[in-house]
């Protein structure tokens, strides 16, 4: 299929962040949008607010005639979308053409130049802060975001020249649609083992996604990992890209970058806080880079991203520090804790922990337990489904017996705001990659 024969598309479940963004791309582009989800929500009411019709019942009757007559109309769904959903099931019928979220992506990246960015975790951050730069050094490129981010009020930085941004995801071993010029892997973590199986399968489809490079691409990875033939960057190790004197001065975390010409920029600052954000803001550097751009007008692009929706977001609430972030894998939420106490040097801290899937809480109860230990204080909320069915014998009281602090609890989310103001700690950290949204925005109102 091609990009300019396009003049309908219907979305299921285009209230999710993915389908969002090409949601908005085809919008800006002047093609008719439509779309269903199963609820409303913030997403949706921008969506609405841009003109796309959108119902939030699962029922045929509810689809716009101009899409049910028109065969030519292309649906995108994501694997979210269960298979009895009566719409799919109707278009399924009805022989439209159907593609997965991850299919129209990779169909923009054919069409485009395409910068493509990988990992278990970081993928977000890395690919919004490389399209800031790349909208900002005037590339035209367009950019599909994971997040959303502050500045821009979208998770689509829009351009007008045939150069794209993307987060390459693999759940679901979707970046393997994708057609990169120059890829990025940020990390290969054990993740999605739902879909996996075992880590070291995993690795293989980093490994594969890496084979869809274009024959004169370029790839860069983070310093250790099992990658061959990429550039690589790191903090404080011989690498290409490399940050060194990494320091805080006024909860600011500011870094002297070298790259791969022995250019040195001194004092970088990033507004996006901790060492693994100073990684991220490293690949992004060296993508863009990469492409082309002038490394002091990178640097200087760096400094005025202004960060990410849920991405270590500081807030007060009566007198306590709130910090919001989306961590939802292990190594996530100890690179947060890290993050806060390099930042809140001497002050206590409690987390508000929601664990996301019941798949994930199974394959890392471990390792979820040891580094919530580490909190001054716990607080757990019951597990966010998602997708996912309910396992036995894996619930946040599971989790909770096997955490080794005697101040935990569980507790339910209309206890939260009870539970911060009579909390000891000055810091309480808000994380997961669920619902708990919903209860910070209640907080910040």
């Amino acid at each position: 299929m091609e990009l300019n024969k396009i003049h309908k598309v219907y979305f299921i479940g285009i209230g999710g962040i993915g389908m969002s963004a090409l949601a908005r791309y085809f919008a800006e582009k002047g093609i008719a949008v439509y779309g269903y989800d199963k609820t409303p929500g913030k997403i949706t009411d921008c969506l609405i607010g841009l003109g796309i019709s959108i119902t939030f019942t699962d029922d045929v009757r509810e689809v716009s005639g101009e899409v049910r007559e028109d065969k030519s109309t292309l649906v995108v769904y994501t694997p979210a979308i269960p298979g009895d959903n009566k719409i799919l099931k109707y278009f399924e019928s009805e022989s439209y053409k159907i593609l997965k979220r991850s299919e129209v992506l990779g169909l923009i990246t054919k069409s485009t130049y395409c910068l493509a960015v990988a990992g278990t975790h970081g993928k977000t951050t890395t690919s919004a802060l490389l399209g800031h730069v790349m909208n900002e050094c005037g590339t035209g490129a367009s950019a599909f975001i994971g997040g959303h981010v502050n500045q821009y009020d979208s998770n689509v930085i829009f351009g007008e020249n045939n150069i794209s941004v993307v987060e390459a995801d693999e759940y679901d071993r979707s970046f393997m649609h994708l057609s990169p010029n120059i890829a990025c892997i940020t990390s290969m973590d054990a993740d999605h083992l739902d879909v996996y199986g075992k880590a070291e399968e995993l690795e293989h489809a980093f490994k594969d996604f890496t084979g869809l490079l274009a024959d004169d691409g370029k790839l860069i990875c983070r310093k250790g990992l099992d990658i061959d033939g990429a550039l690589t960057y790191s903090i404080e190790e011989e690498s290409d890209y490399l940050a060194k004197n990494v320091r805080v001065e006024n909860g600011k975390f500011l870094f002297d970058l070298v790259n791969n010409r022995d250019e040195e920029f001194l004092n970088v600052v990033s507004n996006l806080p901790g060492r693994k954000n100073i990684e991220n803001t490293l690949a992004a550097y060296a993508m863009a880079e990469q492409f082309g751009l002038d490394g002091e007008d990178i640097v200087k692009a760096i400094k005025s991203f202004e960060g990410i929706y849920r991405r270590f977001n500081v807030f007060d609430y009566r007198g306590k520090i709130i910090v919001d972030d989306y961590a939802h894998h292990p190594s996530e939420v100890e690179s947060a804790l890290e993050t806060a106490r390099e930042l809140f040097l001497g002050k206590k801290i409690m987390v508000v922990f929601q664990p996301h899937l019941f798949s994930r809480t199974k394959d890392f109860m471990e390792e979820f337990a040891d580094i919530l230990s580490k909190f001054d204080s716990i607080r757990l909320l019951d597990i966010y489904p998602a997708r996912e069915l309910p396992i036995e014998g894996v619930s946040s009281k599971v989790l909770l017996e096997e955490i080794n602090n005697i101040n935990k609890k569980l507790i339910s989310k209309d206890e939260i705001a009870n539970e911060i103001l009579s909390a000891d700690q000055d810091v309480v950290m808000m994380l997961g990659a669920g619902d708990i949204s919903i209860e910070i925005e209640k907080l910040k109102k």
